[in-house]
């Protein structure tokens, strides 16, 4: 087994949980919720809970949903070693290290928040409480999301059907540096190693 391989996939992880859960709790414990902070025109810092997947989606039980992610994390992190013992490429390891921390990331959100920190009402920010004396229980914690991106924003002519008269926004989903990592690892993937999935 290569320890430069585990040395790097190691690294990229406990860096990007670092960043991940130090902007979170940062965030968390200095702004109140749906608080923003602009820091250019198409860049806001904007604080917001995610339930449940994706883009606030709540498809499935929370449970379920937490589970998942765990069992999937797992998933990830065994197929790693595999290829750690194999001495795949670096590359590829980094980026399936990307996709493991960022599940990592929202992951720890998940499973310990609710039980960690209040949740008050703006203006107020929330802080650390008691364990257990959280806003919910264990598993059922609200993911942190605040990188926002509205790089451009029009209003859609009254005439047009469906949508006139409406605001558009182009990027409006807000999200995290764990959801970041994910979707870099992703791309990654697609762009540079696209043939291992044609096999």
């Amino acid at each position: 087994m290569s320890r430069k391989r585990l040395a790097v996939v190691l690294g990229t992880i406990l860096g990007v949980l670092l960043v991940d859960q130090c902007s979170k709790l940062w965030v968390k414990t200095h702004m109140a919720l749906h608080e923003s902070i602009r820091v250019t025109d198409w860049f806001y810092i904007l604080f917001t809970e995610n339930r449940g997947m994706a883009f606030g989606m709540e498809l499935v039980d929370k449970y379920l949903l937490t589970g998942f992610r765990v069992v999937a994390a797992c998933w990830l992190a065994w197929y790693m070693w595999r290829l750690i013992k194999r001495n795949e490429r670096i590359g590829y390891l980094v980026c399936i290290a990307l996709i493991t921390a960022g599940a990592l990331g929202n992951i720890i959100d998940c499973v310990f928040y609710g039980v960690i920190f209040n949740a008050p009402d703006p203006p107020a920010v929330a802080h650390f409480t008691s364990w257990g004396f959280g806003y919910d229980v264990l598993f059922r914690g609200r993911v942190v999301d605040m990188l926002y991106f509205p790089l451009v924003s029009w209003d859609w002519p009254s005439w047009m059907p469906l949508v006139g008269g409406e605001h558009f926004v182009f990027f409006s989903p807000i999200f995290n540096l764990a959801d970041s990592a994910i979707s870099c690892g992703v791309v990654a993937l697609i762009l540079f190693y696209h043939e291992r999935f044609q096999r």
